[in-house]
């Protein structure tokens, strides 16, 4: 008899798709070599978009969402895995055109898979994620362009984000001065609990803004994007990196180009779906000279059953940090 086991699948709807926890075998499963026991997953806000049939994040149904997981493999036809490993999955088109991480089994290929770094738990690497690693990955590349503490303040904005929870955690841990812009004022003891030194308000937009403004900071992880992100780059300090990577502010920039030729500021784009061997120089830098020091608080953990719900809840901007679902509840 076929092993059981149980996922959050994503049927086709009209207008929104069905949303069904529903029992499966691994004949249900998307193709792939490598069979993992999931552990954990999480919710990305692409997650809560894909839920709800939006922005024609997936095309094909039905489908299991989920954009990473974390697990132990269960039987591979691929050498470089066998029973008992310990991966973390993520991007590579799960939980988009392929079954992803929001099942308690997941099917995909032996070139998606990576190694948990040592020191990190199954636990540890899944509130991390696609998230996490988005942070990672700003922080490396925001580095490698000259981003030091002694250059002064970084600005995370949409601070209570996933992403922007996990970057405060890494760049207060390497040193740096951080300031968290969030709309949410409720959220600063939370904020300044992960290492913000200062919280501000969303700022306003202004219907002729300034060229340049007075220099603030030296670099900025920004997921919001629109007026957001044409406001950092007029408000950083000469030789500025910025890490742009979202745009739940709009996708709309509307600058000019004397940041960047007056102040030489870098506007960095994010695109987390990088190649297998740039994903373990980040890993292996958020195992050790990045590590966050509060994953624990910064993950709210549910069961599979109450996934429907917390999509929702991330829809509506009602969550904050990572969300992570323990499959083995």
């Amino acid at each position: 008899m076929a092993h059981t086991f149980n996922a959050l699948r994503l049927l086709a709807g009209d207008p929104a798709p069905v949303r069904s926890i529903s029992e499966l075998t691994t004949e249900d499963l998307s193709p792939g070599d490598v069979l993992i026991e999931v552990a954990y997953s999480s919710i990305n806000y692409k997650d809560a978009l894909a839920s709800r049939g939006l922005n024609g994040i997936i095309r094909n149904w039905p489908r299991i969402g989920g954009i990473d997981l974390t697990g132990t493999v269960l039987e591979s036809a691929d050498a470089r895995w066998r029973a008992g490993d310990e991966v973390v999955v993520h991007g590579f088109g799960i939980g988009v055109d392929h079954d992803g991480g929001h099942a308690q089994r997941a099917r995909v290929s032996g070139d998606w898979c990576m190694r948990i770094p040592n020191g990190f738990s199954l636990f540890d690497a899944a509130v991390l994620g696609a998230a996490g690693y988005t942070a990672g990955y700003s922080l490396h590349l925001m580095e490698l362009n000259g981003l030091a503490p002694e250059q002064g303040p970084v600005l995370v904005t949409g601070a209570t984000g996933g992403v922007a929870s996990v970057a405060i955690d890494m760049l207060t841990r390497r040193g740096y001065k951080v300031t968290a812009m969030s709309g949410k004022p409720e959220a600063m003891p939370y904020l300044q609990s992960l290492g913000a030194s200062e919280v501000i308000g969303r700022i306003d937009a202004q219907a002729k803004p300034k060229p340049l403004e007075k220099g603030q900071w030296a670099g900025a992880v920004d997921s919001v994007g629109g007026d957001t992100l044409a406001w950092l780059t007029r408000t950083m300090l000469p030789g500025g990196v910025i890490a742009a990577f979202g745009n739940a502010g709009g996708a709309e920039l509307n600058t000019t180009v004397l940041p960047f030729i007056l102040r030489g500021v870098s506007l960095l784009g994010i695109n987390a779906n990088s190649p297998m061997p740039l994903r373990e120089v980040v890993w292996q830098k958020m195992a050790n000279e990045y590590r966050p020091a509060h994953l624990a608080q910064i993950a709210h953990v549910i069961g599979l059953e109450e996934l429907p719900e917390w999509l929702d809840r991330t829809l509506e901007g009602k969550v904050r940090g990572r969300t992570v679902i323990d499959m083995r509840r």
